[in-house]
């Protein structure tokens, strides 16, 4: 039996959350870990931001129903899925790119993701279900200056993507802070490159 017995393998979905497809950091890294999970026998399923087609904006708010697109469709399907689900983005502004902001606003939805609790009477009660519960994440988040100096000027600046979203639909979540990548050495660049494929080893 090898290192990876087969109640290790795991069914991953890969969301790399930069808006431009064409070579990144952000996206080498997310090949890395995609190459490395499927060579250990993890099932990948894998999404790029900038590749898909959807209307990034939530119109009327929760108001109507806004249908969602093939693109969006098919990531809803994949997260209910996969057992852990992997995000690559790059801090911007203290965040994600607005782009993945609006993904998550149209696609990570109430009866998908979560549910709020309801009296018998339809009015609402206190607290949510968490429909995502028993699934694990991994987010990768890149900056291009020291995450440790973005965290003391500003705050936890992971804190949208850790709790307000993956944790409230029942994730169990793990950060990884990558930084400072503007004018990196190369040597630290294969540091993290090495991280991200032994996290797709393991499928963490």
């Amino acid at each position: 039996m090898g290192f990876f017995s087969d109640y290790s393998k795991k069914k991953i979905t890969i969301l790399v959350g930069h808006p431009d497809s064409g070579p990144t950091l952000t996206g080498e890294m997310a090949l890395l870990y995609e190459t490395a999970a499927k060579k250990a026998g993890h099932e990948v399923k894998r999404f790029n931001l900038g590749e898909m087609k959807f209307d990034p904006i939530l119109h009327k708010g929760y108001k109507e129903i806004q249908t969602l697109e093939p693109d969006l469709n098919a990531l809803q399907e994949a997260v209910s899925w996969c057992d852990h689900f992997v995000l690559f983005y790059p801090n911007w502004w203290q965040t994600m790119p607005a782009l993945l902001k609006g993904l998550f606003d149209r696609f990570w939805l109430p009866g998908f993701c979560f549910n709020m609790r309801k009296h018998k009477d339809g009015t609402r009660a206190l607290g949510w279900i968490k429909r995502m519960k028993g699934k694990t994440a991994r987010v990768f988040v890149l900056s291009g200056s020291h995450p440790f100096l973005i965290w003391l000027f500003f705050g936890d600046y992971t804190n949208e993507i850790k709790r307000g979203i993956l944790w409230f639909a029942g994730f169990k979540v793990k950060l990884s802070r990558i930084g400072p990548t503007d004018h990196a050495p190369e040597w630290k660049k294969n540091e993290w490159r090495r991280k991200a494929a032994y996290m797709g080893r393991l499928g963490e």
